[in-house]
């Protein structure tokens, strides 16, 4: 195909496959975006997707049934379209019978009698609004006045359109078919763009309709973009915020440095700052292009440890000698960093981080090595070619629950019993552990298992401990890692004790709080066996990243 499967990396494959860059120059001058008034507008082809999760966008509902045959077709009384943008290609590729090309010296595209083959000859009379008559035009030979051949050279697909309804949903149809140096061609080579996607680019300008799954949601922004269709490039977006994890945080952080698209961009790094380690050590992060992987090593907000970074860095390296067909020894990859390589901080690193592994890697000069082991341990410090501030990270969040806390005698106890609240927010945030009360009767150890789920499933757990000194003080206690949480929807978090049984307890709760730019919603959970609710109980506080001022009034 034209575009490599670069969103292959964001859910496990039986194959991994190599990352490569494809440039792929766009044969016809009036299909490629930068011959309209768009300046310098340019765009480098994307990569497809290779998730299996799809998710449908429609708008209106679905097309009507068509009683227009392809040409080809003969045997069916009607077609109804469908609701996948890969089942559309399929019956593309049926109405065009040997439509892929082959190589040969022949047109890809056959020429077809228009209207043969319509089984219905008054099937106007059955369509009462525009936009079924326009719907049963989409990949249809009828009247069609222009071809496209779309896909890369051995692997392509024609496809019929007319140029009336393209031109009235795209500037850059409109200067290719009808502008002032328009061309009279009756074929396009669209050598750059997937078939699948540029079907689904006429399905929405036919039928109103977009319908995205994650193997082509990339693949379509690129269409998108590259033929102005605004407000389509915008649910491929939306689309790809509701997909973003931490595994395909950083691949998705690249397209949308290349598609220019600031929202996304912004979700991307949200989640990078917050589950660094995770994103940095995703399948993906190694087929990041360099300017995102120099972006990632100089961000200041990156949650996580130097070790960390550099040795995404190495890994990334290693991919990079592959791709240049180059052994990946330690020298190589040093290469292939450059510059990129001073964006580490590794004078920041624990001394036994650096000398069991950094050091050791080959990567790093002798001297090098030697004037950082002196910044760990010299009074005179040498001059290095690395940053020596430590990054500043993120700063934790506490959303507090409840307005007061009180103890009485025998009155909260846990003997294993668990406490838990449910709770929703308006924005994305990330959990990062929970504030819990402690010992009412003097200084006690706590052991505590705590845990995040969602519709029942957990996300999350952690056995830990932590010590009371007998105040009324909230005591924090974390996960391994943050737990992303997506707005709208409730999440459990839940606590059980073990230690000394009378505590402190929360009491005089809220409905709703708001910390910063996030609100909180809590409502109580049937989880909770040991008493805690919304009015009062255990789990005061939860401890989160998210942002931290509200929107400016405009």
């Amino acid at each position: 195909m034209a575009m490599s499967n670069l969103y292959s990396k964001i859910a496990p494959k039986p194959e991994k496959q190599r990352y490569r860059e494809l440039s792929v120059t766009q044969t016809n001058a009036w299909v490629n975006a930068e011959s309209c008034n768009n300046g310098g507008f340019s765009i480098t082809p994307p990569h497809s997707v290779s998730q299996r999760e799809a998710m449908q966008i429609l708008q209106p509902a679905s097309a009507p049934t068509s009683p227009l045959a392809s040409p080809n077709l003969t045997t069916t009384t009607s077609t109804t379209f469908s609701l996948n943008v890969a089942s559309c290609s399929s019956e593309a590729a049926a109405s065009n019978n040997g439509s892929t090309n082959t190589g040969s010296a022949s047109s890809p595209c056959l020429l077809l009698q228009h209207g043969e083959g319509t089984v219905d000859p008054n099937w106007q009379a059955t369509k009462p609004s525009v936009r079924e008559r326009n719907a049963a035009m989409f990949n249809n030979e009828l009247m069609a006045d222009v071809r496209f051949v779309v896909g890369n050279p051995g692997h392509t697909q024609c496809i019929p359109a007319h140029k009336y309804v393209l031109a009235t949903g795209s500037s850059v149809f409109y200067a290719m078919f009808y502008g002032g140096l328009a061309e009279d061609k009756e074929e396009i080579e669209v050598p750059d763009v997937e078939p699948s996607a540029f079907l689904t680019l006429l399905k929405y300008l036919y039928c109103d309709e977009i319908h995205l799954e994650a193997d082509t949601v990339l693949a379509t922004l690129y269409v998108a973009k590259k033929y102005i269709v605004p407000h389509l490039a915008r649910a491929c977006v939306n689309y790809l915020e509701t997909s973003l994890t931490a595994k395909n945080a950083c691949l998705l952080l690249s397209q949308s440095r290349l598609f220019e698209e600031p929202d996304l961009m912004q979700r991307c790094w949200e989640v990078i700052d917050a589950q660094a380690e995770m994103a940095l050590r995703s399948e993906g992060f190694v087929d990041i292009d360099m300017a995102t992987l120099e972006s990632v090593l100089s961000r200041e907000t990156l949650n996580c440890k130097e070790m960390h970074l550099f040795e995404a860095a190495l890994n990334w390296a290693g991919a990079e000698c592959l791709r240049k067909e180059i052994d990946p020894t330690p020298e190589n990859k040093r290469a292939v960093l450059n510059s990129a390589l001073f964006l580490i901080r590794l004078p920041t690193m624990s001394l036994e981080d650096f000398a069991n592994h950094a050091a050791q890697l080959g990567v790093l000069t002798p001297q090098e090595t030697i004037d950082i082991f002196l910044h760990f341990t010299a009074h005179s410090k040498p001059n290095l070619s690395f940053p020596t501030r430590a990054r500043a990270g993120l700063k934790p969040q506490v959303c507090h629950r409840f307005q007061s806390c009180a103890y009485r005698s025998n009155q909260w106890r846990y003997r294993g019993r668990c406490d838990s609240i449910q709770f929703s927010v308006d924005k994305r945030i990330f959990v990062v552990g929970f504030g819990l009360y402690g010992s009412s009767n003097g200084a006690a150890d706590y052991t505590v298992k705590i845990e995040l789920k969602r519709l029942g499933r957990v996300l999350a757990e952690h056995n830990t401990k932590f010590f009371s000194d007998g105040s009324s003080n909230t005591f924090h206690v974390y996960f391994e890692h943050p737990i992303q949480v997506e707005p709208e929807s409730y999440y459990t978090a839940s606590a059980i004790l073990d230690g000394v049984e009378l505590s402190y307890f929360g009491q005089e709760g809220m409905s709703e709080a708001a910390v910063g730019a996030v609100t909180f919603q809590f409502q109580c959970s049937s989880e909770s066996t040991n008493g805690t609710g919304v009015q009062g109980g255990q789990i005061p506080e939860l401890i989160f990243y998210g942002p931290t001022q509200p929107p400016e009034d405009h």
